[in-house]
């Protein structure tokens, strides 16, 4: 998907055009206010289309219409979603990424390399761990447990998980339909947590293939368009609507949730403007 990033969208598509595992390559313009429609609708590759949003709903709408584009044209298949700003390496990892995904593993990724971070999913936090993280001292101390995995949970080639990051993963179409697609009402963020949420609820697996790795510029696009301040309201929106829409908060916890969201707001944009 591209938001006012051609540069890195081209990069990307350069990268993976001559590809034969990739049978169509979809651009979707998320309402781009730069000259990203312009120069995208230059490119003339045969396994090449774009899709010009009218309007930026977000980052699942987005996807959502590149994934309905694909379905009708295939019925079946299966989907890589890649943000603009991803470095495939070799052909060899997309084939071998295919090849792991079946009936019951319906969601693959590799490993994001984010600068000096490996990025191989996450656990989906009960709402009383969102609550505790939402604090920034018990953020840091706590996200390890509540988040991440043990490091020797990874010493296997494949490893299950209940989130993959959105910048890059695999999905068969009628996983993507079983579930309903993305979820819209999100704007940006927890997209990936709802996913994870409506596929371990259907008893199907996601899968995180450790000896591959895509090199990911992190944030690149959104840092371009969204300041700090506002990216970290959307954050915590998304947050209180995955937590009571998804991961069943009761009432308490849901103003908890609001309570520790706001604290780390505001100490947030102390930092911010001190900073």
């Amino acid at each position: 998907m591209n938001y006012n990033d051609f540069s890195n969208t081209k990069r990307l598509i350069d990268n993976i055009k001559d590809y034969k595992t990739i049978d169509k390559i979809v651009v979707v313009d998320n309402n781009s206010t730069d000259k990203s429609v312009e120069k995208l609708q230059e490119i003339k590759l045969p396994n090449f289309h774009l899709i010009i949003a009218s309007t930026n709903k977000g980052y699942g709408a987005g996807l959502n219409l590149g994934a309905r584009y694909l379905i009708s044209e295939y019925k079946e298949c299966n989907i890589i979603f890649s943000n603009a700003d991803i470095v495939i390496k070799s052909e060899n990892d997309i084939k071998d990424l295919l090849s792991v995904i079946s009936k019951h593993n319906v969601i693959v990724a590799p490993t994001i390399i984010e600068g000096n971070n490996l990025n191989r999913g996450w656990k989906n936090p009960t709402p009383f761990q969102e609550i505790i993280l939402n604090i920034p001292y018990f953020s840091r101390k706590y996200r390890h447990k509540f988040i991440e995995y043990k490091e020797e949970y990874y010493y296997k080639p494949y490893s299950k998980v209940d989130v993959v990051s959105g910048c890059f993963f695999i999905v068969s179409s009628k996983h993507l339909q079983d579930i309903n697609f993305f979820d819209e009402n999100v704007f940006l963020y927890y997209e990936e947590n709802i996913i994870g949420i409506k596929t371990k609820k259907l008893n199907k697996n996601i899968l995180v293939y450790n000896d591959i790795n895509v090199i990911h510029d992190h944030s690149v696009t959104i840092d371009k368009s969204i300041n700090k301040i506002k990216k970290f309201k959307l954050l915590k929106k998304s947050q209180y609507y995955f937590e009571k829409n998804y991961n069943c908060a009761n009432i308490i916890e849901r103003f908890l949730l609001k309570i520790s969201a706001f604290i780390s707001y505001i100490i947030f944009c102390i930092y911010y403007k001190i900073s």
